[in-house]
């Protein structure tokens, strides 16, 4: 396979500061899987534009490395089209000949960090063949997992005390944030969260509760006066595992539990991996303010309301997440049990070995997830609400089969061109790996292609969580010997008994 790497990845790559810690890890996959490294003549022009003379001799060397194409694709109408409509610059037009040349096919895939080459390639409908580096490595992980020769320990909550402040993780902090050092040792004694890959700690989060008083005197414009979820600090090194997606659920989750008004975070944007969490940040729902003015630097500052009585954007459930509309339609799912709770690590049965679902899979961390069906009820929309039902397992099923999550309906997608396609779309969202993808769901029924529900995980049940026998005492299910097939489509009333029955005083 040929991989094509973008001006950007190179000068991080090649340059003696590296800004993407995650670029080791990209490398290292591209040389463990054989693929062949590619880069554009028109890079190595941009390279050699460099002020410092020494510095453009050393990438020289460097990048005989790779392999450079020969032969220059000749853009193509459409390509060209899409150029006249975004291009404003000589760097844009040289993104767009890069490229081509996946859009020519003469490269399998591209890797660049640039939001415009995304925009682009979206654009032209290969934005299946165009990755960011995270993205990069969540399919190949995903796709290889026998290759991964370690262990990924999944999120923790711990002390700061111990947290080693000494590790390079926190550097860029320290860069950032002149007091980092004295700050982290005065918080040795509160919680917050960490994730580890081989021992060597790759995300940190902390969060903090400020009341209606808080000062923002330092922030234009001053924020009003409300009950407010900070974040604190947040960090995460790009490894392929969605770790981003699982802080995110867990800032969510501590906004529900202090019962917050709104959430906001104060950011600089001088690197790529700080970028990064800013797109990330408004994906979710942050908004830009304004900023926030200390020691002379300017942060960005980003919030996000958060408050059950204001108006969900159905549309788009990801803006108002993990809020959802009672006016949407209603369904339960059935889940196999070797499926449901490596999607739903949080929704475990109690019966179920927690230790099992300790290491980290890029399935269990994201938010968002797929469910793939054949049925023929396909009236599921964006902003649907989903109960998820976990089969039982043992006899009498009437007891063992419980509902364990409410989820929230992103998209349907009903029509794919290949398996390819369809593969693409499933990827990195579920448990099912890609033979079985093929075998089973996709040439089942060769006349008859499965469709898929991407969702959002929004809430589970607390145990006890309601069972089979629950739901046929609630009217939800009056016939528990011919369960219905497929979804099971239930009214507001049946919903709401539901959710005042899970949340009953216990």
């Amino acid at each position: 396979m040929k991989i094509l790497l973008d001006t950007n990845i190179i000068i991080h790559r090649e340059a003696n500061r590296v800004s993407i810690p995650a670029i080791g890890q990209l490398f290292y996959w591209i040389d463990k899987l054989h693929y062949t490294k590619y880069i554009h003549p028109i890079t190595i022009q941009e390279l050699n534009k460099f002020r410092d003379a020494q510095a453009v001799d050393v990438m020289n060397i460097k990048i005989e490395s790779y392999n450079k194409i020969k032969n220059i694709a000749s853009i193509s109408d459409v390509v060209q089209k899409i150029s006249q409509k975004i291009d404003s610059n000589e760097n844009d037009i040289n993104d767009t000949q890069i490229l081509n040349e996946v859009y020519e096919g003469r490269i399998d895939i591209l890797i660049s960090e640039d939001k415009k080459i995304h925009t682009k390639a979206s654009l032209l409908n290969i934005q299946d063949r165009v990755y960011k580096i995270q993205g990069f490595l969540e399919k190949v992980i995903s796709e290889n997992p026998e290759l991964v020769d370690y262990k990924v320990l999944a999120v923790q909550k711990t002390d700061f005390a111990k947290v080693n402040i000494n590790d390079s993780f926190f550097d860029s902090l320290r860069a950032d944030y002149k007091e980092f050092d004295k700050w982290f040792n005065k918080k040795a004694d509160e919680p917050c969260y960490v994730c580890y890959d081989n021992n060597i700690l790759t995300a940190f989060l902390y969060v903090k509760v400020e009341a209606e008083d808080e000062n923002y005197s330092d922030f234009i414009p001053i924020l009003k006066r409300k009950k407010r979820l900070k974040i604190g600090t947040l960090k995460v090194s790009g490894n392929g595992y969605k770790i981003g997606e699982r802080f995110l659920k867990i800032i969510f989750d501590n906004a529900i539990q202090y019962k917050v008004e709104e959430i906001y975070v104060t950011v600089f944007n001088r690197t790529p991996e700080q970028e990064q969490l800013i797109e990330m940040l408004e994906e979710w729902g942050f908004i830009y303010h304004g900023v926030r003015e200390s020691s002379n630097e300017k942060e960005l500052v980003y919030t996000r309301a958060f408050n059950k009585t204001l108006p969900v954007k159905v549309e788009c459930p990801k803006l108002t997440y993990p809020f959802f509309s009672r006016d949407t339609d209603k369904y339960i799912i059935k889940i196999e049990p070797q499926y449901h709770t490596e999607l739903f690590p949080d929704s475990i049965n109690t019966r179920e070995d927690a230790s099992l679902y300790v290491d980290n899979e890029p399935h269990r961390n994201r938010i968002g997830k797929v469910y793939i069906s054949h049925s023929k009820d396909r009236n599921l929309k964006t902003g649907d609400i989903i109960l998820i039902y976990r089969i039982g397992e043992t006899l009498p099923k009437i007891y063992s089969s419980t509902l364990t999550t409410i989820c929230i309906v992103e998209n349907v997608i009903e029509k794919f061109d290949s398996f390819e396609s369809f593969y693409q779309v499933c990827n990195r969202r579920t448990v099912i790996k890609k033979n079985d993808l093929e075998k089973n769901w996709w040439n089942k029924y060769p006349s008859y292609r499965p469709f898929v529900i991407n969702f959002l995980y929004a809430f589970s049940f607390k145990t006890p969580k309601p069972t089979l026998y629950d739901l046929n005492c609630l009217g939800v299910i009056p016939d528990i010997k011919n369960m219905p097939k497929g979804f099971i489509k239930i009214t507001n009333e049946e919903f709401n008994k539901i959710v005042n029955f899970a949340y009953r005083k216990k």
